[in-house]
């Protein structure tokens, strides 16, 4: 009933809720992209997608799709590595940015390894900058993690935007300096708020910098000051700013796959695993 070729553009425009990322993303014209979704729709007898010139939102019909394509998908993939009979093996080093350390990102490489069982599968947990780093100096074969906006490198996962969260009770005096909460450099989202506030010609200062995401939290909670943070992604018992505190915008930023050198014996092992990722782009929200 569903082409799997409709449910990948349909997965693609949903996470990027736009049908020119997808387009980009999955190597097609946007007309093709549009007539994709067009016939799923008439598929399904449902409508998947409220769009106008300047937004496209899921409908709840949408939001029941996302499971089933993802589930489709996984399956398909499945059936056809068996009868294929080709089983990845070695070792593959993916890194995956702190950013998703409270999303199900860990259910999406439970489900690869179940899928692979002979690839040694090597999990590094970073800041999106060292991420990037260490897969420049070939360290890494495969990275989930955030690119700044000028940076063309990387295939897009999806999009979200940068906002201000720290504790409710939380109250920031306007003649103070804004404390800040911070990953060390070369923290992307560091670079970010630090060149919001200077920008804007804010005062600022350091209250708090740690590696560790559950460090942030921790002095977030405490009500130490303010991080700068994706929006889908806020921890629970945090919450954005409010705009009447007068902190700047901090703009969008790119969740990006970006594959190593593309000679080395992982290459089979990342692609498969970054085809998995793709397909579960609903996953990497915050749980709830």
């Amino acid at each position: 009933m569903y082409d799997p070729s409709q449910l990948r553009t349909f997965l693609a425009v949903a996470q990027t809720l736009s049908f020119t990322q997808a387009a980009r993303r999955l190597g097609l014209r946007q007309s093709t992209v549009s007539q994709h979704v067009r016939r799923l729709e008439a598929g399904a007898g449902r409508q998947l997608f409220t769009r106008d010139t300047h937004s496209v939102e899921l409908t709840e019909d949408g939001e029941a799709m996302l499971g089933f394509a993802r589930r489709i998908l996984e399956a398909h993939e499945q059936a056809a590595a068996f009868f294929r009979g080709t089983r990845l093996r070695g070792r593959l080093r993916f890194g995956a940015s702190e950013d998703f350390v409270l999303t199900r990102l860990t259910e999406v490489l439970e489900g690869f390894r179940h899928d692979h069982p002979e690839v040694d599968l090597e999990l590094t947990v970073e800041l999106s900058g060292t991420l990037h780093e260490q897969l420049t100096d070939g360290k890494l074969d495969l990275v989930l993690a955030k690119r700044r906006p000028e940076d063309p490198r990387g295939e897009l996962v999806r999009y979200d935007r940068m906002v201000w969260i720290g504790a409710e009770r939380l109250r920031l005096d306007p003649d103070r300096p804004v404390p800040l909460i911070v990953y060390p450099p070369p923290g992307i989202s560091r670079a970010l708020a630090l060149e919001a506030l200077e920008r804007q010609g804010r005062p600022w200062r350091i209250a708090c910098t740690s590696g560790s995401l559950n460090g942030l939290i921790a002095a977030a909670r405490a009500g130490l000051g303010v991080m700068a943070h994706a929006r889908d992604l806020i921890p629970p018992g945090l919450v954005r700013v409010p705009d009447r505190a007068g902190l700047p915008e901090l703009g969008e930023v790119e969740f990006v796959l970006v594959h190593g050198r593309r000679h080395t014996a992982a290459r089979g092992a990342a692609d498969a695993l970054a085809a998995s990722i793709l397909s579960s782009g609903d996953r990497l929200h915050r749980t709830r």
